[in-house]
């Protein structure tokens, strides 16, 4: 953890911290660690208190770097880590930033959505359903009904573009879909699967709609074959999870991320 807060991503085998932390833009790997902290902090008891503590202190360092994020996805993570430790920690001070985070999501929610385009960028890209799931979050915490009838109304749009009947098909990591554009139907990864998932049972947490249930089952089901592929993304011989689905083959490579995110999504569904 740096000065100011925030931490530094990219490490090199002999444990040395790389430039590539100072060329590449790290929102989104420290905000994924807020997203940490704070549910780590939300099951104290559980673990040594000094463990706690440690957490604790760390993430209230970040706070003033917090209030500079910009990335909707960014904001996204931080508002459920700082739900997760307000839930623990009461505090007027988190109510305070997580209020100002949503609202930073509605202002873009209100700069990009027109006419049967109801998002928060002009494009969707990478691990989308987490942004209209974080405004539930806040709207737990604050109460607005602003978060969450704008959590409504863009995760419809979402699944609109994602759910057939009987499968789901995310957006390619091979170009974006933009606004205006084409989409690109292959290059699928499991972080976008599983954070449908997760999301899908925060929605269904909070307005009990059966819909939500069903559209989950379907989603874990890609790991397990239910793809357009048909092959399974999940591999039972080795507990990990492939990294992705192409065209016309599977991504053999079984990266940390990818198992992680199965693992979340089997957890939420188990």
């Amino acid at each position: 953890q740096q000065p100011d807060g925030s931490f530094l991503n990219y490490v090199d085998k002999q444990l040395a911290f790389t430039t590539q932390n100072a060329e590449i833009n790290l929102e989104d790997s420290n905000a994924r660690a807020i997203y940490a902290l704070g549910y780590f902090i939300s099951l104290r008891g559980k673990f040594p208190d000094v463990w706690t503590e440690d957490a604790t202190e760390i993430i209230e360092q970040t706070f003033d770097m917090i209030m500079k994020m910009k990335s909707p996805r960014s904001i996204a993570y931080i508002i459920k880590g700082l739900y997760h430790f307000e839930q623990a920690y009461p505090s007027k001070e988190v109510r305070e930033m997580t209020m100002h985070l949503a609202d930073q999501l509605v202002h873009y929610y209100h700069q990009n959505a027109e006419n049967n385009w109801h998002w928060f960028e002009a494009y969707l890209t990478y691990d989308n359903s987490i942004i209209p799931e974080s405004l539930l979050y806040a709207y737990q915490v604050i109460k607005n009904e602003t978060y969450k009838e704008t959590a409504r109304e863009s995760f419809h749009f979402l699944l609109h573009h994602i759910f057939t009947k009987e499968q789901i098909k995310v957006v390619s990591n091979q170009g974006w879909f933009q606004k205006e554009g084409n989409r690109n139907c292959y290059g699928e990864q499991p972080i976008e699967i599983a954070g449908t998932v997760m999301a899908l049972s925060t929605f269904y947490s909070v307005f009990g709609e059966e819909q939500y249930l069903i559209k989950q089952q379907i989603a874990f089901s890609w790991f397990l074959g239910n793809n357009h592929l048909r092959q399974i993304i999940y591999n039972p011989a080795t507990g990990g999870c492939y990294d992705g689905l192409e065209e016309h083959n599977i991504n053999l490579n079984q990266g940390a991320e990818s198992t992680v995110c199965y693992l979340l999504a089997r957890l939420i569904i188990k």
